[in-house]
């Protein structure tokens, strides 16, 4: 696989706003986290919503779809591009309302519930509609790892010949009843807001939102004399193979996935510039993700979160960060730990957006059952 992979499309929505919005308030170290109460059976708690009420996840897709052919100088019908675009929770708030409207009626056989056409899928078959494309389509689903996955698999069907452009990445609109419920019954969730990489850290904020971005070779990019904001230059996914919502702190395969990712992407530890590491603040995701940028890297890396700012999208998380990357690329400005006070670890945690060469970036996502995932970006 020798085909330059180059990304000439971003589209952004999250709590902070659009692509542009988002990252001028990033580098402000300012954060889109504030108190809701979306369902009156719920307690009122810290969200990271782009709106007063919850997203609707084909709405969500189909707005940040329309800003990425926008930014890529892209108009439908594209027949021969792939999709992938992925979703770890998917249609579960459409599920959810179905669910409860079965049991308020009690299964009524004279007004019965229509059963929705919401399967997990459907975002990427919409986006493929919306499109024209007859191209492969495909809609992975890797907890938290997710972002990373849809990346790594649009990579491969452009570097193996199977297309020359991909519409690719990841949406969440996660915030419902169950989920909340779920995450607080695990004592996931922080009281008063996200504090990565913290000693006082409390646990993640939920967020929605997403990244979806057109990958493209970089012949294909030259010969409609595309706007390029970097190359994606290899990745790394491993799973270990462990527990279901913890990872394994021996941090084996994790290590792994990282190693893999510099290998394929012809780089040393000391070519990295910049980490954008998961950073859920969590107590265990913290430690175990210091743990590995400690073991591998020089310990002056400039590494830092940006949970803090538009909450955890769970698996969208990776696509915002691989964004957030480019930018920095771009713009050649490190952007800050948003909610970082008082460091737990002895790395190079950026507290303050600051100027800085940066050639090649790594972004990094752990998920559920042990999913590990890495993408290597350069200039």
């Amino acid at each position: 696989m020798n085909e330059q992979v180059v990304v000439t499309g971003i589209g952004v929505k999250s709590a902070l706003g659009t692509l542009q919005t988002s990252w001028k308030k990033l580098l402000l170290g300012q954060s889109g986290i504030k108190t809701y109460q979306p369902f009156p059976e719920l307690k009122s708690r810290p969200l990271a919503l782009i709106n007063p009420k919850p997203s609707h996840l084909t709405e969500l897709t189909q707005a940040i779809l329309i800003d990425t052919l926008k930014d890529a100088n892209l108009t439908p019908p594209l027949p021969d591009c792939g999709v992938v675009i992925g979703s770890s929770r998917g249609y579960q708030a459409q599920w959810e309302e179905f669910a409860t409207q079965q049991y308020t009626q009690q299964q009524s056989i004279i007004n019965p519930v229509p059963i929705p056409h919401f399967l997990h899928h459907m975002i990427a078959i919409n986006t493929a509609h919306y499109i024209s494309s007859n191209g492969p389509v495909l809609a992975p689903m890797a907890a938290c790892a997710t972002g990373l996955w849809t990346i790594a698999q649009a990579y491969e069907l452009i570097a193996m010949g199977y297309c020359e452009q991909v519409i690719v990445g990841a949406v969440e609109t996660p915030i419902t009843p169950l989920t909340l419920a779920g995450f607080e019954k695990m004592g996931a969730l922080g009281l008063t807001g996200a504090y990565p990489f913290d000693r006082q850290r409390e646990g993640f904020i939920l967020g929605e939102g997403g990244a979806i971005f057109v990958l493209e070779s970089i012949e294909s990019a030259k010969r409609r004399s595309a706007r390029i904001y970097g190359q994606v230059l290899g990745f790394g996914l491993t799973s270990d193979a462990s527990s279901s919502n913890r990872p394994n702190l021996d941090g084996k395969s994790a290590i792994t996935a990282i190693k893999n990712c510099l290998s394929r992407s012809n780089l040393l530890p000391q070519d990295i510039d910049y980490i954008h590491a998961h950073g859920t603040a969590t107590q265990l995701n913290d430690q175990h993700e210091a743990n590995l940028i400690d073991q591998i890297f020089q310990n002056d890396i400039a590494v830092s979160s940006t949970k803090g700012a538009t909450g955890h999208t769970l698996g969208a998380s990776g696509t915002l960060g691989m964004a957030f990357c480019l930018m920095a690329l771009q713009d050649q400005i490190l952007p800050p730990c948003v909610g970082l006070k008082e460091p737990e670890f002895e790395i190079n945690l950026v507290r303050e957006a600051k100027t800085a060469k940066i050639q090649n970036v790594l972004c990094l996502s752990f998920g559920f059952g042990g999913q590990n995932g890495a993408i290597a970006l350069g200039k």
